[in-house]
């Protein structure tokens, strides 16, 4: 609201229903439920999670939409995730997802499954970019001064993360070489996002740092803390990634 003070904001999307809205007007439908039931890293609790059930929410209010604007485009966006669990989505959606990894078009390694009747979508060129590329220089930089946390990086190998994409231990447990991409952010971003610097020592990553991971402008996520902002971008979309495949709106469609 801060970035965009004219967005209209209807509320909770479980009342869509009540929603006084031209649904003819509704032209594209973007969204994602929570991840937390299909991610590895949450309790595999899928559909029957309250948080990432509300696809069905999704897929309602897109089949209500299509009785008004049977053209109407749609994109969902989702972690990877067991196959069955895809298979739900796919068959409410008509679609199948492509998968794209952000790491092509940011410092951050997040595969994501893209489902969408845009057509044409295919992957984005990689541009190479690594972390050394989005750091921010003469950042308000916040060194790990725990020196068990900074022997395990070379005692352990914990904290390494490697071009190759090598890491080991939890996100918690995890610093960021330079020359490689970080790892995915998610929630919790606040204080799990770190870099291994070349002096040795361990940092957080800063805000903006944190928001080039994303993709984000500069100072983005400014109308919160710098925690808050964080873990926001943790929840975002790789902003480049979605205007690869808005991009593909513009072509004309065989």
């Amino acid at each position: 609201m801060d970035n965009y003070p004219n967005t209209i904001q209807i509320g909770d999307v479980e009342n869509w229903r009540n929603w006084n809205i031209d649904w003819s007007s509704i032209d594209l439908l973007i969204g994602g439920s929570p991840c937390q039931g299909f991610s590895t890293a949450g309790k595999l609790l899928n559909f029957q999670d309250p948080r990432s059930k509300l696809f069905f929410v999704y897929s309602d209010i897109l089949q209500h939409i299509k009785k008004f604007n049977p053209n109407v485009k749609f994109l969902l966006e989702n972690v990877k995730m067991k196959q069955e669990f895809q298979d739900v989505i796919s068959q409410y959606l008509g679609v199948k997802p492509i998968l794209i990894n952000s790491s092509l078009l940011s410092a951050q390694n997040r595969p994501r499954l893209y489902w969408t009747n845009i057509k044409n979508i295919d992957l984005p060129k990689d541009k190479g970019i690594v972390l050394k590329d989005i750091i921010e220089k003469n950042g308000d930089y916040q060194y790990i001064e725990d020196t068990k946390t900074i022997r395990r990086i070379y005692k352990e190998n914990y904290l390494q993360y490697d071009i190759n994409g090598l890491g080991h231990g939890s996100q918690d447990q995890r610093a960021f070489y330079l020359n490689g991409k970080h790892g995915c952010l998610d929630t919790g971003a606040g204080g799990k996002a770190k870099l291994l610097c070349e002096d040795g020592r361990v940092r957080k990553l800063t805000r903006i740092e944190v928001e080039r991971l994303q993709t984000l402008p500069d100072n983005y996520t400014k109308a919160v803390s710098v925690s808050e902002g964080k873990n926001r971008c943790g929840d975002a979309w790789t902003v480049d990634v979605i205007v690869h495949i808005l991009s593909k709106l513009k072509e004309r469609e065989v």
